[in-house]
């Protein structure tokens, strides 16, 4: 019987760190959890407006399950952050190319049971409307078995806009079910879906630190970005 791997200690200890910035600074609040399953192979999307995302839904999910996470492969490049990223069992994945690597690896930690999380946009919004990659949608069809629960977070962006505080929320919510349809539905249509319902939930939030003349942050216009497909 498989199960599902234990908590790391390193991940323990980040969540220690990241703990009271993100529950008490923070203020945050966390509906559906219970949708969450706590053993078994389970595919977390998420929208990602801030680099806070993967530590604000890893401590929502705290008393549920370790979440493995994709992330850039740039990041293991700072040798003390390398240590911490493996120590917490996360993934590094090469954007923009077909990284069959990471693809594999990803595979590994559903098919032992492990719970993975993904940014079906790829990368930070920026404020930005992007389109979906169909990452996400090749795992679905990868490990089949492998439950879907989206989480939807909020607020993230308001982290770095000290002295305001932040209210962060994490949603999790489980997708509708596919239509019905003649053919089966494409990884890149899957991932598309599931990104219409993560930002039903949470909009894009306008980047940038400062509020402008206009009262929103500078540095954003909100639009999507000239020429930005979001394809792989």
């Amino acid at each position: 019987m498989r199960t599902t791997p234990s908590v790391s200690p390193m991940y323990r200890l980040v969540m220690v760190a990241a703990g009271p910035i993100v529950r008490w600074w923070g203020r945050l609040e966390v509906t559906g959890l219970d949708l969450l399953p706590s053993q078994g192979p389970t595919i977390v999307p998420a929208n990602h407006d801030s680099a806070w995302d993967p530590f604000v839904i890893a401590v929502a999910a705290r008393r549920r399950r370790q979440i493995q996470a994709l992330a850039k492969a740039s990041l293991w490049k700072n040798p003390l952050l390398r240590w911490v990223l493996d120590g917490m069992g996360q993934i590094p994945v090469r954007r923009g190319q077909a990284d069959t690597d990471a693809l594999d690896a990803a595979v590994r930690c559903l098919s032992t049971g492990g719970c993975l999380g993904i940014f079906p946009e790829g990368t930070r919004s920026q404020g930005r409307l992007l389109r979906a990659r169909s990452g996400v949608g090749r795992l679905a069809q990868a490990v089949p078995q492998a439950r879907i629960v989206c989480a939807a977070v909020t607020g993230t962006v308001d982290i770095a806009r000290f002295p305001r505080r932040p209210r962060l929320t994490v949603t999790f919510f489980e997708p509708t079910p596919a239509p019905p349809s003649p053919s089966p539905e494409s990884a890149l249509e899957l991932a598309a879906r599931l990104t219409a319902e993560l930002r039903a939930v949470a909009p894009v939030a306008p980047a940038g630190r400062r509020s402008g003349p206009d009262g929103k942050p500078s540095g954003s216009t909100g639009k999507p970005a000239a020429g930005d497909t979001g394809r792989e």
